[in-house]
């Protein structure tokens, strides 16, 4: 059976062996197809997604060319019978098992660990949101040019991948596993130096691993950021926080809103 990678390069697969359309602008077509899999994509989808706002004249003709060429790639592979990618007015569908497409199964993953979580079974969740994570191969079609459509999609995986990291690095909090954790924040807060989230994250790990100095620094580094760059103050919740750090020295009720923000994000 034939499976398709898209969290990362574009890449086709046939029993381990990689079959990969070669031409640029046929993968651009497969990875619209796959990202709408099981969905018609129209032929003006195609056509905006190669060329945009200035096609040729053979526009029409050339994004057939392109199924054709697609259709002689794969074709002697599939070994399941029946068409896999079929002409629908007003464009084409491409029909895959959910399993062929490491995106789908990404998705599941994901939500079947948040629904764990949900259910305060942190144990369970963590390895589940692992697995979805080690689907990922590097950014999200990272081998092609993309156009408009491709790169909205790219987009939206990738916040996905974030709220699922999100929701591994809770799991692995509620399971007191902060000083693992605290190397992998601090790195993901250098990346993304606007996520308060994190930045609550990691004044929790360091509270409770005994740094509480480190914790209310990182404070003091997120503070400065939001002025510097946006002219804005830590929210209320981050400020509850701060608090409870110089008051106590140990997060109390305002962790939770750690744990409330990152399931209604997901």
């Amino acid at each position: 059976m034939l499976h398709f990678q898209v969290l990362g390069p574009l890449e086709v697969f046939d029993d381990g062996v990689v079959v990969t359309p070669t031409p640029p602008k046929v993968g651009r077509v497969l990875a619209l197809l796959l990202l709408r899999a099981n969905q018609v994509v129209s032929t003006d989808a195609i056509i905006d997604e190669l060329w945009g706002e200035d096609p040729p004249p053979s526009a029409v003709g050339t994004a057939q060319t392109y199924i054709y060429q697609l259709r002689k790639c794969l074709d002697p592979r599939i070994r399941t019978g029946g068409e896999w990618l079929l002409t629908k007015p007003p464009g084409y569908l491409m029909r895959i098992a959910p399993s062929q497409l490491d995106a789908t199964t990404f998705e599941a993953l994901s939500r079947q660990g948040r629904q764990m979580l949900e259910r305060g079974q942190p144990e369970q969740a963590a390895p589940l949101l692992r697995r979805a994570l080690e689907l990922w191969q590097g950014p999200s079609l990272a081998n092609l040019r993309r156009g408009g459509l491709l790169q909205a999609h790219a987009i939206h995986l990738e916040e996905d991948r974030m709220r699922t990291l999100e929701l591994r690095i809770q799991a692995d909090a509620e399971l007191g596993l902060h000083r693992q954790l605290i190397g992998e924040i601090r790195s993901l807060v250098a990346t993304n130096p606007l996520n308060e989230w994190l930045y609550g994250q990691l004044m929790v790990a360091l509270a409770r691993t005994g740094r509480r100095g480190e914790a209310l620094q990182t404070y003091q580094d997120l503070r400065r950021v939001l002025d510097h760059q946006l002219g804005l103050t830590p929210q209320p919740e981050l400020q509850r926080l701060h608090r409870e750090l110089l008051s106590h020295g140990e997060p109390e009720m305002s962790s939770t809103w750690l744990y409330r923000s990152v399931l209604s994000a997901a």
